[in-house]
């Protein structure tokens, strides 16, 4: 069996780790703190300090941290990913990043001969724990079919894309629908409530048509009762978007509505909502619309 690394043990990594545990995967992980690994040890996982001996002990080398800066430093820092690197071992990106950035780390890595895989997913940790994320995956298709087993462990639907890049390209546009849904739901929930009309009727209808989407049938509802458990947070969520608006601008188009939905967030994180779930976004429309 392919024996696993992963770098990053945030709520994604955790569960990726906790589920390719349950299924008797060997698994080495680094996290900076420390403390954050003593679940997945308590599970079998062998814990080591330094990205250098994650590649050591590994044959994919799983990377899920928070943004391309820190992608680069623990592939490339000291005591890094290539410290520890040798012949075969493949590096797969789960990070959310820029594209170009991807293909610049890539390149990086094709210096020192090690193929890296993008690997960004959908869903949080609440699917990854039981195996249901849904993974996009372009790099070296040879280095894909070798890591297949584990990506199909990990989610329950693959795609392959192609060429590097390209599935950053499709995660970013993803995270636009989610960004936008959010912003529709909580304007949608706002309006209805406002004119004294209850929003899980708005939602019993809405989920009766066309329109409906898992987030409306699911978080909406939490949505109304202001409960935010955080599966992924507003703040991560800006962070993604600024990538996209930067993403854009260097393909030379124009996406107004992500462009003020980036403004709505940042807003959003200085009323001090950065830390809950992304969905939370409905208190700030509810505090501006409260200011009024």
């Amino acid at each position: 069996m392919i024996k696993v690394g992963i770098i990053g043990l945030g709520m994604l990594g955790n569960a990726v780790a906790l589920h390719l545990l349950d299924l008797d995967f060997k698994v080495t992980v680094y996290n900076r703190t420390r403390e954050k690994a003593e679940e997945v040890k308590r599970k079998g996982a062998k814990i080591v300090t330094s990205p250098k001996e994650v590649a050591e002990n590994s044959d994919i080398v799983i990377i899920i941290v928070k943004d391309a800066n820190a992608v680069r430093e623990v592939s490339f820092g000291e005591k890094g990913i290539i410290d520890g690197k040798y012949e075969k071992l493949i590096v797969a990106d789960m990070s959310t990043i820029g594209p170009s950035e991807s293909k610049n780390i890539w390149e990086e890595f094709q210096k020192y001969n090690v193929n890296k895989l993008d690997i960004p997913v959908m869903g949080g940790p609440n699917v990854a724990i039981t195996g249901e994320l849904v993974m996009m995956v372009s790099g070296n298709k040879k280095s894909f079919e070798y890591c297949k087993n584990v990506f199909d462990s990990i989610a329950n639907k693959v795609f392959f894309l192609g060429e590097k890049g390209i599935a950053h390209t499709v995660k970013l546009a993803m995270n636009l629908q989610i960004t936008m849904l959010a912003l529709a739901l909580s304007e949608g929930i706002t309006l209805v409530k406002n004119a004294n009309v209850d929003p899980k009727i708005f939602l019993e209808i809405l989920n009766s048509t066309y329109f409906k989407t898992g987030m409306s049938e699911k978080k909406a509802y939490k949505m109304i009762e202001g409960k935010y458990d955080a599966t992924f947070t507003l703040a991560n969520l800006k962070k993604d978007i600024s990538t996209i608006t930067n993403t854009a601008k260097s393909l030379g188009i124009e996406l107004p509505m992500i462009k003020k939905a980036e403004e709505v967030y940042e807003n959003a994180i200085k009323e001090g909502f950065g830390e809950i779930d992304y969905t939370g976004i409905i208190e700030y429309i509810k505090k501006i619309n409260e200011s009024d």
